[in-house]
């Protein structure tokens, strides 16, 4: 199955897409895609025949977040071998953990925002995992079990703030707007081999970044089953993965963002991302 919500912020339409692509209002069976309905959502639509339910039309749609605000947003650090390299830091032998606001999740499209006390503004396009059940000591056996799907991510990031102002890394990765998540989340099913997807990322039309999920140190269900060793995950908790390489911070020389600055990207089967850069001053809802 693939979920997507369309239409204006806080009054999106939750969707699942049929055969032929059309997307079909299913908010008269779940209400909505949220923490608490994860649980049961693919159980319970699976026994609808979506062909039955309205038709939403796309064209010239907003395309919002694709379930509610998660409870937790947890983040795999250098997880790509080849990006462990271009960042010349040796590859880790368990997983690095941090942590970005959930307060940083926002829609597929939605601007990146730009603070004049930002220097270093950097992407990082990521495959999302999201759970879909309750899980502490998940074996790596079951772990695909607890995952509800896949999605795209860009882990948007204050290098300065992470790396030249001390203490954890969290203080780069949780200003607004720095989770941009979607369009879609796609069962595992449909995924296929989440191990094996090429991804990609470009500023102002120039390719920066260009990967496959082959290169992660840590996979899927390896990443599921040793967080929840520390911690519950939850239903609709949202894991980004790690990056490939070409992030602005590993170019010679380094390449930031600025205002005006246009980002696209995305991982084949799962969709794509467009993101412009915007002086944080022009965010009226902040």
């Amino acid at each position: 199955m693939k979920f997507l919500r369309i239409g204006t912020e806080g009054a999106e339409t939750p969707c699942v897409l049929d055969d032929d692509g059309v997307a079909r209002d299913v908010s008269g069976i779940v209400g909505d895609f949220t923490p608490e309905t994860i649980p049961t959502l693919v159980e319970r639509l699976s026994e609808v025949s979506l062909g039955t339910l309205p038709a939403v039309s796309r064209e010239q749609a907003r395309i919002g977040t694709p379930m509610t605000q998660p409870r937790n947003i947890y983040c795999i650090g250098l997880n790509y071998s080849d990006h462990a390299a271009e960042a010349g830091m040796a590859i880790p032998t368990e997983p690095i953990l941090f942590n970005k606001s959930a307060a940083t999740y926002c829609a597929p499209n939605a601007p990146i925002l730009f603070s004049p006390r930002m220097t270093k503004l950097d992407w990082e396009v990521e495959l999302g995992i999201v759970i879909g059940k309750r899980g502490l000591n998940v074996s790596k056996v079951e772990a695909m079990n607890h995952i509800l799907g896949f999605t795209v991510v860009n882990d948007v990031s204050e290098r300065a703030w992470q790396l030249d102002r001390g203490g954890q890394w969290a203080k780069g990765k949780c200003f607004p707007n720095f989770c941009p998540t979607g369009p879609l989340i796609v069962t595992p099913e449909e995924v296929g081999n989440a191990s094996d997807l090429s991804m990609w990322l470009d500023v102002n039309g120039e390719r920066m970044q260009t990967g496959n999920t082959r290169t992660m140190i840590f996979d899927a269900a390896t990443i599921v089953s040793y967080l929840s060793e520390f911690m519950i995950l939850e239903p609709g908790d949202l894991i980004c993965t790690g990056t490939p390489p070409g992030v602005g911070m590993g170019k010679k020389p380094p390449r930031y963002l600025a205002v005006g600055d246009v980002v696209s990207l995305g991982i084949e089967g799962l969709g794509t991302q467009t993101q412009t850069v915007i002086d944080v001053e022009n965010a009226s809802w902040i």
